[in-house]
């Protein structure tokens, strides 16, 4: 399996990210199955991990899985500017990034994770009151303790990923390297402006950033968090539908499975480094693995790349 460059960093990570983010599976340290998929990645070549932050449970999985092996991985975490729900159906209490509150968070991680540095930290999301001078100090401080290698940012729009580029220059603090997006071939969903195609607003606004500043790129959710697979039945005549007709041909053509044509396509882009996904079954793992080594076509790329395209038309009309 081969590794490649996270942006400017001295990180060498798969192409394929092993995330902890579970849509069916237990977050927390003793799920069996949890635990062999992360194992099993492990074991098959896999060095780039995602832990969802889970507000705890899926770090201590991943810290347990690790322990021993910690200088064989990548490990990237994030923090999100809200505290641990008091139960599933609620929403946790707002927090900002202040340097207490990143500074806790962090040493809570690393005793979670059973690991003395984080290689990537991330902020989850903006939290629209924290400037991004006071991030950068912050950050900055935990890089030049060793508490992390390097720093990045998710779910951010692409002007604020330019303010905290912009801020670490001023103030001669370690920028952010690395940015984490939703992006898969289907790219609808519910943005700020309303419903819009998320992705095709990553590509327009946040990847001519990444080019210029050599950023890294974590493309997840590839499945469009299941929507796109085999087993979701779309409606008749929907454009969904029509989509998953798109990459059933596609990957009829290559003799590959329609997983296997959404990730190829989301690492045929160049401004992305690594795929994230959360597979639930160690077989499923396997099958992610596999579509590492295709080159999609031009033709079929173009393909899809209409098809994609159709639907988020399609899908954003009034």
């Amino acid at each position: 399996m081969d590794n490649v460059p996270l942006g400017r960093t001295d990180l060498w990570v798969t192409r394929y990210c092993q995330g902890t983010a579970f849509r069916h599976l237990g977050r927390h340290a003793d799920d069996p199955m949890a635990e062999a998929v992360l194992r099993h990645a492990l074991d098959a070549g896999v060095n780039f991990f995602d832990s969802a932050y889970g507000w705890g449970g899926s770090e201590q999985l991943l810290g347990k899985v690790l322990e021993g092996r910690r200088d064989d991985v990548v490990i990237c975490t994030k923090v999100p500017p809200s505290l641990k729900p008091v139960n599933d159906n609620a929403s946790g209490e707002t927090a900002t990034f202040t340097l207490s509150y990143l500074t806790n968070q962090l040493d809570a991680a690393l005793k979670r994770l059973r690991t003395d540095y984080i290689d990537l930290y991330l902020l989850h999301q903006p939290d629209r009151v924290t400037s991004a001078e006071a991030i950068c100090v912050s950050m900055d401080r935990f890089v030049r303790t060793g508490k992390i290698r390097y720093w990045g940012v998710s779910n951010h729009e692409a002007n604020e990923v330019s303010a905290c580029l912009d801020a670490a220059h001023q103030a001669g603090t370690y920028p952010p390297v690395v940015t984490e997006d939703y992006y898969t071939i289907a790219g609808y969903a519910l943005t700020r402006e309303g419903h819009k195609s998320r992705v095709r607003k990553l590509e327009n606004e946040l990847f001519p950033v990444l080019r210029e500043q050599r950023l890294g790129l974590i493309a997840f959710s590839p499945m469009d968090a299941g929507r796109l697979s085999p087993s979701y039945t779309a409606a008749p005549d929907s454009p969904l539908a029509a989509l998953h007709a798109s990459l059933d041909k596609a990957a009829g053509t290559l003799g590959v499975t329609r997983a296997q044509v959404c990730v190829a396509w989301v690492l045929a882009h160049p401004e992305v480094t690594s795929v994230l996904a959360g597979p639930e079954h160690p077989e499923h793992v396997d099958e992610i693995l596999a579509a590492l080594a295709i080159d999609l076509p031009d033709e079929i790329r173009k393909n899809l790349d209409a098809a994609g395209l159709r639907y988020s038309r399609e899908i954003e009309r009034p």
